[in-house]
Parts: structure tokens; sequence; C-alpha cells
């Protein structure tokens, strides 16, 4: 290689590494899926794996799925409901599960599977022995890309989602002009595919999914920038150009979970009108200035070490016994990443996986599980500043209102809506699998508290008025036609349930308890804000005083159920009953602290070690606990080299699985699943910033519960590893948005933006401080919580 060449790559490569504090990079390319880089733009979404004379990009679109519009509730299940109640009373779990089985299960018995779309390939003859070989993906513009040399020729690929094209981009240049010759394809991952050249310039790929109605198509265009162009055999070649552009789009038929009548030939058609003519520095500044719009909103520094030099997979694999802040910093901006590469509105909500899938057999189908995972992959949304990620989940919430009130109606004979442990893209709301943990009644009700949170947020009164409170309302109707009073005691409880996945099929789990006394909390505020049925305001804040109260057993602990069961050696990954704690607000340090420390037993309890998902909860509960230094903890477990383990050869010497991170920081459970990026996102934000009131009581409710009031815990449990730092962006509840620095463990400054006029109190280090804000003002305190100027 040429001196000028060398130089030329070094130049680049520092380019490269200089764009972006927060990036994934590796010197070699991806082998695993797992090591390959995403890219999203909320409907189609692809992984990168950066090879050089193969280059694959696996990708999907948010509705390839199998099944069909399907209603999956039991017709006249509600009949049995007493039986099966009356055979839990009497202790004979065992028999009402088999019963359950029998009459009360969704019809089919499973739910259907998000699926893989396919392949676009790239075939780079003579492409072999690179030097200076660099993969990474852009946090800072969304952009991943690869460089490498060649004979003295420098090669690059950059490849984007764009929400505002609606296509995947990729862009491939080389020093030299005339150096570029490629052979592009597209492979699906279906059976009976038609693959055919519509020009020399554009492929098509149609056929339909397996074991479904759904149909897809996807198009390839091919922009070369002189050189040669040709198509033959379903293929295109490009020969010695000097620059290309490649722009994928991908449809499907489905409209809605009802309507499957849509055309995908003709949805890419006008997809490719509009982006025909237009140039790729055009498209690559539109997606960047849309995805900066969200992503700018949030900075982080935390702090930088030597560590940060490092490859992302060797970082990961380090972190656990070195000091690098830097990553934490990334985990939460990368959390983000996802989430706006995801969750966009129009689209469908994150699923498992996010929008990211390359097989048609994936683990738990890649669906919705709403007994914690979903729910997860929004924790981050509103104090990450990504309020407009949840529209597709609220649009699902719809959806589910629809599809779960023939669930309430059939099963339960209840007005309202319900939803059990999980939902597809036919919106199913009947408890699927099996009975000792498919019937489970508090999934809707727990997604209703992102509809209140968004309020809380915001302050978009529409919002509540339209959108959040009918279906707020609806799911508390539907507690309020089914809880039933407990033998003996004049509780109110749910059943026939189950502490999410963990002891089986029960009547009364605290966890139902805690999330119906939250949903009903947030019902009786948003009618008190909106002035409206207030004879309802008055049922609910009765019968919320009657729910089952929070229990404290032999051991110390939190009860799970309302029977003292619980095992101190029991370290099953669900910690159901702790939501309370969080993402619930009843268990408090202040308001209820001999159940905050049995909430804490019941977490040491449960231990350290767990599935990513388990982990990205737990850092958030080590957070609400107060406790900076153990939630650092679980980080440093849940950043550590994740494996699939191998299922082959003996059993002496296979390698087990392991949680933790894949190379390209997805979370594995494993295997990858997402809500574990999302919790750890979460958990990074809570240690730094947390908005729910302190003093909040099972039982009664304050003005914070209520919306009218706000309240700051400023730096409530930062670790010790992380002792100078600042966070810029951050929202709060009480519609505030809040930056913060501090130095050797201490507050330096925090600046509070208020959307409105009301009340904040603040609290840091012990201390606390009440501002009346105005719309639009802006307040600075220092670590004594003196306001200033």
């Amino acid at each position: 290689m040429s001196k000028v060449c060398v130089t030329f790559l070094a130049a680049a490569s520092t380019l490269m590494a200089a764009s972006s504090d927060f990036r994934l990079w590796y010197r070699q390319p991806a082998v695993q899926w797992e090591e390959a880089l995403p890219v999203g733009n909320g409907r189609l979404g692809a992984m990168i794996f950066g090879g050089v004379a193969k280059e694959r990009i696996q990708f999907n679109e948010s509705t390839v799925w199998t099944g069909e519009p399907h209603d999956y509730a039991h017709p006249g299940a509600h009949k049995y409901l007493s039986q099966l109640r009356q055979l839990l009373f009497d202790g004979k779990q065992a028999e009402a599960e088999k019963l359950a089985m029998d009459v009360f299960m969704s019809e089919p018995l499973h739910q259907k599977a998000y699926q893989a779309f396919g392949d676009l390939n790239l075939g780079f003859p003579g492409l072999t022995s690179p030097t200076g070989y660099r993969r990474e993906l852009n946090l800072e513009d969304a952009v991943e890309s690869t460089q490498f040399a060649v004979n003295g020729v420098i090669y690059r690929r950059d490849v984007f989602a764009s929400w505002p094209a609606q296509a995947i981009v990729v862009r491939i240049t080389a020093s030299k002009p005339g150096s570029i010759t490629l052979n592009a394809s597209l492979s699906s991952a279906h059976k009976d595919a038609r693959i055919v050249a519509v020009s020399d310039r554009e492929l098509a790929m149609s056929g339909p999914v397996q074991d479904s109605v759904i149909r897809y198509e996807a198009r390839l265009l091919v922009r070369p920038e002189g050189g040669s162009v040709s198509a033959k055999d379903g293929a295109i070649r490009i020969s010695s150009a000097n620059a290309v552009t490649l722009i994928l789009t991908g449809a499907t038929n489905f409209k809605n979970f009802r309507d499957v009548s849509a055309d995908p030939e003709q949805r890419n058609e006008q997809t490719l009108a509009r982006l025909r003519k237009a140039t790729y520095d055009s498209l690559r500044a539109a997606h960047i200035a849309d995805y900066r719009k969200l992503y700018k909103r949030v900075s982080m520094d935390l702090g930088m070490t030597a560590a940060a030099e490092m490859p992302t997979d060797e970082r990961i694999q380090a972190f656990a016994k070195g000091n690098d802040p830097q990553l934490v910093a990334m985990v939460f901006q990368y959390g983000r990443y996802l989430m706006i590469s995801s969750s966009r509105e129009g689209g469908q909500p994150a699923n498992l996986q996010g929008i990211w899938n390359e097989s048609n057999h994936p683990a738990w189908d890649s669906k919705y599980t709403v007994n914690i995972n979903t729910e997860m992959n929004y924790w981050l949304v509103e104090v990450g500043a990504l309020g407009e990620c949840s529209r597709p989940l609220f649009d699902a919430l719809k959806d589910i209102a629809e599809s779960g009130a023939r669930t309430a109606k059939e099963q339960y004979n209840a007005r309202g809506w319900v939803l059990h442990h999980n939902f597809d893209l036919w919106r199913g709301t009947a408890p699927i699998n099996a009975s000792n943990h498919g019937i489970w009644q508090t999934g809707g009700a727990w997604l209703s508290q992102a509809l209140w949170d968004h309020y809380l947020f915001t302050h978009d009164r529409a919002f509540l008025r339209d959108t959040a409170y009918p279906l707020m309302k609806g799911a508390a109707l539907f507690f309020v036609d089914t809880l039933v009073r407990y033998p003996g005691k004049d509780w109110l409880i749910t059943g026939p349930s189950n502490s999410p996945e963990h002891g089986g099929l029960v009547m009364g789990p605290t966890m139902d308890h805690q999330i119906v006394r939250g949903l009903f909390e947030d019902v009786i505020a948003a009618s008190a804000i909106l002035g409206v049925d207030e004879d309802l305001r008055a049922q609910l804040t009765d019968m919320r005083k009657r729910i089952a109260p929070d229990q404290i057993g032999q051991h110390g602990q939190l009860q799970e159920w309302l029977q003292d069961l619980d095992d101190p050696g029991d370290h099953h990954r669900h910690v159901s009953h702790l939501w309370g704690v969080f993402p619930g607000r009843e268990i408090t340090p202040l308001g209820t602290p001999d159940l905050f420390a049995a909430a804490q037993k019941s977490l040491e309890f449960r231990g350290d070690e767990a599935t990513g998902w388990s982990m990205g909860w737990k850092v958030n509960l080590w957070a609400r606990f107060l406790d900076g230094a153990h939630a650092y903890r679980i980080l440093q477990n849940l950043i550590y080299p994740a494996s699939n383990g191998d299922k082959t050869g003996d059993r002496a010497t296979r390698k087990p699985s392991h949680a933790g991170l894949f190379a390209n920081m997805f979370d594995a459970h494993p295997p990858f699943q997402i809500d574990g990026n999302f919790g750890a996102a979460s958990g990074i934000a809570e240690m730094l910033l947390q908005s729910d009131d302190w003093r909040a009581t099972p039982t009664s409710l304050t003005d914070v519960q209520l919306g009218k009031a706000a309240q700051l815990n400023l730096l409530p449990a930062l670790p010790p590893q992380i002792p100078s730092g600042e966070a810029k962006g951050l929202i709060a509840r009480g519609a505030l948005t809040v930056d913060l620095a501090w130095q050797n463990g201490k507050l330096t400054r925090a600046v509070i933006h208020a959307k409105d006029a009301g009340p904040v109190q603040v609290r840091y280090a012990g201390k606390e401080a009440t501002l009346q804000s105005k719309a639009g003002g802006v307040y600075q305190f220092g670590p004594d919580l003196a306001q200033q100027k």
C-alpha cells in the first residue's frame, strides 16, 4: 500500500472515531447475528454484518407475522369462573389449573409469531485481504459505517434506516474512481418468494408468509455513479462504478388487526416515487435531522477513561473488572437509540426484540409479553425525552381495548377490557399457553400506567381527555366488576390469577393488588382533573381502600401471595411483588418505611444474578431503594459478555448460556430480548433523577399523585463509581426538564425548566425545598437547594 493511501486511511479512521463519543465499533466483521449492528426507522429494521467480499444486510418489517384476523376469546368461559375460584379457595390448585385448561383458555391456545423478512446480499468480487478494517454504529447520527482498504483503495459503506424516507439506504464509495464492482440480490425468509428484475436498476421480491394471510413485497433500487449496470437472474450487477446508492423498501398488506386489504406493491411504488430523484446527500441529511430532533434532547457525560478507546466487544469483556463510566452512559444512549429505531408514530410497538429478528421461529414468538417485558420497553421513554415513541403502544392499546372487551365479556361477564400476559399483531387478549401462568388479569391495567405517566410527564390535557382516560376507565371498569371478597375478611382480591410465571394459579397475588390500586389511583386523579365521572371516582376510592393490603411475612419479606409462602432461597427471575416499589409508587421510604424495608429484604433474597431483563428491573429497584452501589453492581452483572450457550457436543464440555450483553450490546435473556436494554437505560436515569412521591402510601392520595404538584429527587442513588458528571434534558413528572451536574459525589448544580405553573418539591441528600414555578420558568439550585438566579 502506498504511503499516501496509508495516510488517507489513518485520517479517515480518525474522522470516524472522532465523529461521536457514543459509538459501537469493532475491528472485524460480524460472524453471528448478535454481532451485527442494528438500524431501524420504527417500521423497517436491518442488521448489518460488515463483511468485506460478501455483505449481508438482514432486514425486517414490523407487520410480517404469521396468522390472520382472529378473535381469541373463549365463548362462555365465564360460566366456569365461580367454580375455578372456589377450587382455589379450597386449596385445590391442580384441579383448578386442569379445569381452566379445558374451559377457560384462549382459542387457539397459542398466539402468532413475528417473522423475518429477508436479506439484501452484496457481493464484491476481488475484495480480499483487507487492511485497516473498522465498522461502527454512530449513535449521534444513527448511521452504520464499514471501512477498509484493499490494494491501495479505501472502501466505505454507510447504512441508515430513514423515517422520513421510509426506506433503508446504503451508500458505497471508494477512494479511487471506477473501483466498485458489485452484485446485489434479495433473498426471502419465506417459501414461494418471487424475485424479478423490474428494470436493470430495480428488483422486486414478493410472496406470502407461511401460515398467514400476510403478503409482502420488498423493492431494491440501485443507483450507480459511473460504470455499467445490468440485471440478470434476479440480481443486479454493477461494474467499475465510482459510487453506488441502494434504496431498500418493504411493505405488507396489513392495515390493522382486522383488515389486511392493503397492496404492498402499491405501497412500495408510492414510497419509491418520492425517492427516485432524491440525492443521497438529501436522504442522509433528512434522516439525520429527523433522528437528532429526538436523540439530541438528552446528553449525558459520566466521565471517560482509557477504556473508551477500546472496541466495544473488548469494553464489555473488561467492564466488570475495570472503570468505564462512559460505557454506562453509552448503555443509556443506546437504549434511546434502540427506542427511536424500533417505535415510531404509525408503526407497531417495540416487541420482545424491538424490530430485529432473523428467525421464523423466534423465542417466545418475539411478540408482546405484558407481565413485564413490553412495559419495561417503555420505561425509558418519558424520562428519556422520547414521548412520541410511545404512540405505537397507545395505538395498540386502542386495538386491545376493543379485542379485550370481547375477552372481558366472554371470560368474565364483565364490562371494560382485559389483557392477559401476551398480545400479538392480531391483538389477542385471552389467556394463552398454560393456565398456571397464562391466566393473569392485569396486563392491561399495567400498560395503562404508561397512559397516565405520559400525561404527568407532558401535561397534555387533550391526550388525557381523548386517549388516556377512556382507556384507563375501561381497564378500571373490568376490575370494578371482577374483584371478589376474600373469605373471612373485608378484602377485595383478584382471581383466578398468578404472580407472573411463579407459583401457579392462585387467588389474589400481591402484584395484582398493587397494579389495580395504582390503576384506580390514576383513574381517580384523571377524572378529577377532567371533572368527569364523579360517581365512578367515589366508587373507585371506596374499592381501592378495600383491596387486600401488602403484607410482611415470617422472614421479614414482602409477601408475594396472600399466604406467607415465600422461600428465602428462591432466586426466581420475576420480582413481581415488588411492583409497588418500581414501577409502582405505593411503597416508599417515607410513606411506608416498614413495607419499604420488607421489599428490600425480598430483593436481597432474589439475588443479583438473573436473566438480562430481570437484571434491568433490579437496577431500577435498587435505585428506588436509594442504593446506588448495589444498582451499579447489577449493572456490572448486566454489562457482561453474553452467550447463547453451546447446545452441541458432550454435555460436560458444553459452554453454558449467560445473561448480559452480546457483542453488539443487545441484551441477552439469553437469547436476545430488547427489554433488558431499555430496563438498564431506565435504571441509569433512576439513579440520577426520580420524580415519584417519596411520601406515598397504598391508601391515601397526595397532591403529587393527583397531578396537582411535582416532586424531584436529585441524585437519589448516585453510584460511587460515577463521582462526577452531568446529564441534561431528562424529563420529570410535572412536565419538568432537568439538568444536573455533580463533582466528587456531590451535586453542584441543578436547573429545572418548568412547562407549567405549580408547586415543585425538590429533595437532595435529605434536604427539601419548595418552589412555586411559573409557566416557562427556569430555576437553578446548588447543593443546599437554595434557589439561584
